[in-house]
C-alpha cells in the first residue's frame, strides 16, 4: 500500500484536489488588511537590510520584544508550526 494515501478527500469548493485541504479560509485571512500591513512591514525591513531577493536565505524575524532581526529563513519559518 502506498504511503501518504489520503482516504477521504475534501470535495468542498476551494479545496485542493490533491491534498484535500481547504485553503479558502487561509486566503481570506492572508488577504486581510492587517496581514497585508504585516507582510509589507517585513518586506520593507528586508529591503532596508539588503536581504530581499538576493538569495542569502535570510528573513527578518520578529523577536519577543517586537524588534526585527535577521534570521535564516529555515529557522524563522519553522518556528510556531504545528507538530506532526
Amino acid at each position: 500500500m502506498p504511503k501518504n494515501n489520503i482516504k477521504a478527500k475534501n470535495t468542498r469548493p476551494g479545496s485542493n484536489k490533491k491534498t484535500g485541504r481547504d485553503y479558502s479560509k487561509e486566503k481570506e485571512y492572508q488577504s486581510s488588511p492587517a496581514r497585508k500591513r504585516y507582510r509589507a512591514e517585513l518586506n520593507k525591513a528586508n529591503r532596508k537590510a539588503k536581504t530581499y531577493g538576493n538569495g542569502d536565505n535570510m528573513d527578518m524575524s520578529h523577536t519577543k520584544s517586537g524588534k526585527l532581526v535577521k534570521e535564516l529563513q529555515s529557522k524563522n519559518r519553522a518556528r510556531n508550526r504545528g507538530k506532526k
